[in-house]
């Protein structure tokens, strides 16, 4: 039995593949190749799939955004479409498996065309405008937070938490044995260009202090990693600066077992381990979100003493240095156990889902 996955959060759609292909389902992936626009190095989802021998399709999906390579994307958007219906056909799928994002639009609109059922992962605490657009055909709506539960037909939407990488609990093994404390820099799949300047800019002043595990991302529009590694080779003369485009998932358990903070953006993924892990945070809201989504997740850890907020503007002003020196020095009372209440089990739920819809053999139908 044939099953599309896609979608913009790949860490928690590659978790639900992956018990699914165990079970016996075969499994395509229709995704992006690059994480931006006229990149030349496949980025993490790309090779995280291909890693887990999961056919991957490349959709060149395009989204209305006005700042950013414009008529690119709008010329992106019929093609996205086109092709998703070319692939669609040729496979054959019995379900279509959204996680949110521009690129599922297109994937599922063509596959409610075809008759083809369709079930969405919405994995903010808002509601993103895919999975808005998506919810309308969709059979079914799985949920992460319950503050999204009612942005959605209440007939459609199930809670079931979000996925959680298993590796990011492995004990593993502590980085550095000196006595400094450890800061993990990361900025998603894109590597976050504005952080990676900033980091860059206090780097010499930052590792007198810390260690510093640095996520910087593969994109060869900026070569980010290698300015961070010829960095290093100047001024790491303690080996305190480890610095890649991503740490995959042998990797990550060693990464959070020895941060004793973390400075990240806000997307709901990176929060939603933030929380579970109960990992202290310096988070840097992408001021372009969706409804603003991820100052809201800020806002989130914030209320529950587990995060700081440095806006972008003030990022952009200079001011991570200082606010690292002034987190770190208070980072006893950022180190509280929270009362957030965490879905357990949430891979298998949405599994059990699923395959409650593959049973079943839902007819896709409009709700307007």
């Amino acid at each position: 039995m044939k099953i599309i996955f896609c979608g913009g959060h790949h860490n928690s759609a590659l978790l639900v593949a992956r018990v699914l292909k165990q079970k016996g389902y075969s499994i395509f992936w229709f995704g992006h190749k690059y994480t931006m626009i006229g990149d030349k190095n496949p980025g993490a989802e790309y090779i995280e799939v291909r890693a887990e021998k999961i056919p991957f399709i490349e959709i060149k999906a395009g989204k209305w955004q006005k700042k950013f390579n414009f008529l690119i994307n709008i010329s992106r958007i019929p093609c996205g479409f086109l092709q998703s219906l070319f692939w669609l056909i040729k496979i054959r799928p019995r379900l279509i498996v959204s996680f949110g994002g521009y690129l599922a639009l297109p994937v599922s609109i063509a596959g409610w065309l075809l008759r083809i059922p369709v079930v969405t992962h919405e994995q903010t605490t808002v509601c993103g405008v895919a999975n808005s657009l998506i919810s309308k055909i969709a059979v079914k709506v799985l949920v992460s937070f319950p503050s999204s539960v009612n942005y959605f037909p209440k007939e459609k939407v199930v809670l079931t938490g979000l996925p959680i990488r298993t590796e990011l609990f492995d004990k593993g093994k502590k980085l550095f044995e000196n006595s400094k404390k450890t800061i993990y820099i990361t900025g998603g799949k894109q590597g976050a260009h504005l952080i990676n300047e900033e980091v860059f800019k206090i780097l010499p002043k930052l590792l007198k202090n810390f260690n510093v595990i640095h996520q910087c991302g593969s994109t060869s529009l900026f070569n980010d990693i290698e300015t961070g590694q010829r960095l290093g080779e100047k001024l790491d003369k303690d080996l305190n600066y480890w610095v890649k485009e991503y740490f995959f998932e042998d990797e990550i358990g060693s990464v959070f077992k020895s941060a004793d903070f973390v400075i990240s953006r806000a997307g709901a993924h990176t929060v939603y381990e933030l929380l579970y892990l109960g990992k202290p945070a310096i988070l840097i809201p992408i001021p372009w979100s969706n409804k603003n989504e991820q100052m809201l997740n800020a806002q989130t850890l914030k209320k529950m003493g587990l995060a700081a907020i440095l806006p972008q503007e003030d990022l952009e002003k200079g001011l991570l240095l200082s606010t690292i020196k002034k987190f770190s020095e208070n980072l006893e009372n950022y180190k509280k156990s929270t009362s957030a209440k965490i879905m357990q089990n949430a891979t298998q739920n949405i599994v059990n889902e699923i395959e409650k819809i593959l049973k079943k053999g839902y007819n896709p139908k409009l709700n307007v």
